[in-house]
This record gives C-alpha cells, structure tokens and sequence, in this order.
C-alpha cells in the first residue's frame, strides 16, 4: 500500500485551549495596566502566531514581545487544566494512525504543545511536532509543513493537512499537498467551502473522508472507521 501523511493543526483541529488563551490574553494585557480586547476579536485571529496577533489588536511594535513573554508564563501554568479535546479528536487521531504516518504543524509554541499532547496520552501517536520556534515563517507559508516532511523523510505526494483556518489551508496549497477542513474550529464554514474542496464538521469526519479519498483496503477502512 502507498505511505500516506497526515498532518494536524491543533487549535480548533484536535483541541479546544479557547479559555486558556482568552484568560492568558487577559493576564499579559493585564500585566500592562490594560483591558484585554473582546473574545471575538481574540477569537477571530486564534491561528496566528502570538506576535502577529498582539500586533493586530494594537499592541505597540515595541511591546508586543513582552505581551508574547506575559501570555506564556500565564498559559503554561493554566493551560493542562484549561484544554480539552475536541469530540471525536482521540478516534480521528487512532482511525489515521491505522493507515498512516502522523505530525503535527501548529503555530502553538511545540515546547506547550508537547507538553498538551503528552498530559492527553496523544503524543506517542505522532513522529514529528513541528511548533512556532521550529521555523521561521509559520504558516500560511509552507515552511512548517515542509519541515515536518523533511524530519519525515518523505516527500509531498500523499500528504493531507487537516485543519480549521485558511491559514492551514493556505500553508498545505503552498507546500503541494492536499488541503482538508473542518469547521469544529475558528474559520468560518463559508470561507473555508470557498477555499478548500473538502470540508468536514470535525476531525473523525475528516479522517473518514481521507480514507474513502486514498481507497484505502476494506479491512483497513473499516478499522479507521471504526466498524472492526
């Protein structure tokens, strides 16, 4: 059978850390004498990277790491009690595992998503976890999915990325493998329909798509659908 790649984002993806990061924004806004902005502008840029979103909601260029360093030392400290998985995360992560090679390309710091991934017993399940402080351009530029295939050894033929923003989808087009959406997360349904041919409401969905996609054996593809 042909090797297949799967490659997840996790905000909105496989996890919810929603009041993780709302509560660390509200901490290193805080930490300045200032109110954090509203949820739904928080919300909206959830999928980009700290910097760019602080810089976005007006933070001045000079203080926007500091805000970054703030918010950290805040979500490490909450943010195991304050993420949980998405419904249907931990059987889309065991369905894929059964046919294919797994990673992980987030625009999370790696050093707390390891961190996550290991207090949710999921890390095992994954070859390689490629972060914001791995790479230089996160996404929508391809560089974090084509480094997690370099670390892979593999090339980009049979690579699928799941993920919830345009960003994922953006960052998968760039680096020539194929886009999959779900809109259990922060992107808008709509603008991900427009964008991606493939949209599912969540992960398992989406997993049980890429199998039907790649033609998977029977045996094999009822196992990832969980019917054996």
């Amino acid at each position: 059978m042909k090797e297949i790649i799967i490659l997840f984002d996790l905000d909105g993806t496989l996890i919810d850390s929603t009041d993780a990061i709302l509560e660390s924004f509200a901490a290193a806004y805080g930490s300045f004498g200032s109110m954090s902005p509203e949820r739904e502008a928080i919300e909206a840029l959830i999928g980009y990277p700290l910097d760019v979103m602080f810089s976005r909601l007006g933070v001045p260029e000079s203080l926007v790491k500091d805000h970054v360093d703030a918010y950290k030392r805040h979500y490490r400290v909450i943010s195991r009690e304050k993420t949980r998985l998405l419904p249907g995360a931990k059987e889309a992560i065991e369905a894929a595992r059964s046919f294919a090679r797994l990673g992980v390309v987030t625009t999370k710091t790696a050093r707390y998503s390891k961190e996550l991934l290991e207090h949710m017993d999921l890390i095992h399940y994954f070859e390689v976890l490629i972060g914001r402080e791995d790479v230089v351009n996160p996404k929508p530029h391809p560089e974090p999915i084509c480094l997690a295939l370099k670390k892979m050894n593999a090339s980009a033929k049979n690579v699928w990325m799941v993920g919830d923003t345009l960003l994922d989808i953006e960052a998968a087009r760039a680096a020539g493998v194929e886009p999959v959406a779900v809109a259990c997360g922060y992107g808008e349904t709509k603008l991900l329909a427009n964008e991606c041919k493939m949209v599912f409401d969540d992960a398992k969905s989406a997993i049980d798509g890429i199998a039907l996609k790649v033609s998977l054996p029977k045996k094999l593809a009822l196992r990832a659908a969980g019917l054996q």
